[in-house]
């Protein structure tokens, strides 16, 4: 195996799921091995002994809840990649799975064409969302935002740092304040633009060019 090649794992309890994938990466040579698992238990298994760069996780599993498990992936192996994969297109499920770590969420019913996209982006470090669901979040967005708040300057500098992935205490030594200012300033942007969670926020700030 070269060094760019990619080791992919599908964990999905639908034979003809895995089967369409293995087909899909067959002759994809950036993907050096394409496993399978067909419950998380056989999956977090071998996570603990073995590593893969990127997972295609079935949200609804036999034996556990697929959000559940995206963060004990993520737990185990800090560095893969985690796109959901599911035929439900729900808002809070896509935002639930990206708080727990997860790199996108794509539809079953998603072209082959875009699941290759959606998986160069994730392991090229972005949120990757095949186009159906990028439409939803963005949707439901525009739709709950109505008249948005303005946000000062130090507000717009936040915003821009938490984009840019950096945490609390990364925030806080760069702009030389407190973790728990940054912290009370996170809590009331949430509360201005009435949102649930710093995803969402961040995607609802993107879409109205506030940053």
């Amino acid at each position: 195996m070269s060094d760019d090649q990619k080791i992919l794992a599908v964990v999905d309890d639908h034979p003809i799921v895995i089967e369409g994938i293995k087909h899909l990466l067959k002759n994809e040579p950036a993907y050096s091995e394409v496993l399978s698992f067909m419950t998380a238990a056989s999956f977090l298994a071998y996570a603990r002994n073995n590593t893969v760069d990127i997972v295609l996780l079935d949200i609804m599993l036999p034996d556990a809840d697929g959000v559940d498990v995206c963060k004990s992936i993520k737990e185990l192996l800090p560095g893969a990649c985690v796109l959901g994969m599911s035929n439900q297109s729900e808002r809070s499920t896509v935002l639930n799975l990206l708080q727990n770590g997860a790199s996108g969420y794509i539809l079953k019913s998603t072209g082959a064409g875009e699941i290759l996209d959606c998986i160069k982006t994730a392991l090229g470090g972005e949120v990757a969302l095949c186009s159906e669901i990028r439409d939803l979040m963005v949707n439901s967005l525009v739709k709950d935002a109505k008249q948005l708040p303005a946000v000062t300057k130090r507000e717009k500098q936040l915003l821009k740092l938490l984009a840019e992935g950096k945490t609390t205490a990364m925030i806080a030594e760069e702009l030389f304040l407190s973790r728990f200012t940054i912290d009370t300033y996170r809590k009331n942007l949430l509360q201005k633009f009435n949102v649930k969670n710093t995803t969402e926020l961040l995607m609802l700030v993107t879409q109205e060019k506030l940053l």
